[in-house]
């Protein structure tokens, strides 16, 4: 339950974001990094892949299964993603109240930058393990900078002029968070867990390569037990579930898109052989290649600049 306080400036969020998101499935706005999403479906066990970045859910309800651990994002809090990785998800929404939400992709450099400047002030992430995902309580300071968002993204004058110095404070906000310690952790370079983030960025750019897990151990100054363990703890799955994964969802948008027939695609993203791709899809989705890109098309729309799943 929204508290009375709060009412008023989440009415005027949902009324922008219905204005800025007529259409069912992802709706751009002025801002390459800003998506708002409007669906009426009620979702079960979806495997989905979130850039880094912040999901707000205005209306509806979502959650997230990583490696056994419920992660909601509802009216009342927002999931911040330090890390790109592969999870499951389940919404709830209806056509008299479908859900809708806004996916900010965060810029990295930015989020240094201000992690930088932060710390010239004394900001310092504390003991908090890294997290891949994150749940937390929205609070009157995030609000408050959605509604001059979503406000701005009205106008193409003031998204030109404002929506750059608003994004910037997003990130600051979300980084300050009571996250910030979990995302800063994360993005420490020098740590275990800096260094797993550096190697998920080489396998998010080499996923269509032959992957070597001692190579990228050796790379990240770790035993290969040792980089097997802290793979795990940040991203819930081994380093080849992972790649297998970034295929899989690799493919999903360019069969969605129409770019190739399923065996080019197969050899797109790494697979020998175009059967076993086929299995590892339907298997991973729940749908064949075909039955996946009409469900996609259906429920998420154009994915012209490939937003989240």
């Amino acid at each position: 339950m929204i508290p009375l306080g709060k009412q008023s400036s989440h009415a005027a969020l949902l009324d922008l974001a219905s204005r800025l998101a007529p259409q069912q499935g992802y709706n751009p706005t002025g801002l390459r990094e800003v998506r708002l999403l409007r669906t009426e479906a009620v979702l079960r066990d979806i495997p989905v892949l979130y850039k880094p970045g912040a999901v707000f859910v205005l209306q509806g309800r979502k959650q997230g299964i990583l490696d056994d651990e419920v992660l909601v994002y509802d009216e009342e809090h927002y999931l911040a993603v330090s890390v790109p990785v592969p999870f499951r998800m389940e919404s709830v929404a209806t056509t008299e109240r479908p859900l809708l939400a806004i996916y900010v992709e965060f810029d990295m450099q930015l989020a240094a930058e201000l992690a930088s400047a932060a710390a010239g002030w004394g900001f310092s992430a504390g003991l908090k393990r890294a997290r891949a995902l994150v749940s937390s309580r929205m609070d009157a300071c995030m609000e408050d900078v959605l509604l001059r968002l979503l406000s701005a993204l009205c106008d193409p004058m003031e998204t030109a002029i404002v929506g750059a110095g608003i994004l910037r404070e997003l990130h600051y906000r979300v980084l300050t968070g009571p996250q910030g310690d979990a995302m800063l952790n994360a993005l420490e370079k020098d740590s275990a867990s800096g260094r797993i983030v550096q190697s998920l960025v080489r396998l998010r750019d080499t996923y269509n390569a032959e992957i070597s897990v001692p190579a990228l151990a050796a790379e990240a100054a770790m035993s290969v037990p040792s980089y097997h363990a802290h793979f795990r703890a940040l991203t819930g799955s081994s380093p080849m579930q992972y790649v297998k994964a970034i295929r899989l969802h690799e493919a999903r948008l360019m069969l969605a898109r129409g770019e190739k027939t399923i065996a080019q695609v197969a050899l797109s993203v790494g697979y020998v052989s175009p059967a076993q791709f086929s299995r590892d899809f339907r298997r991973y989705f729940g749908r064949t290649a075909s039955e996946e890109v009409k469900w996609v098309r259906e429920h998420i729309g154009e994915l012209a600049t490939g937003p989240p799943a």
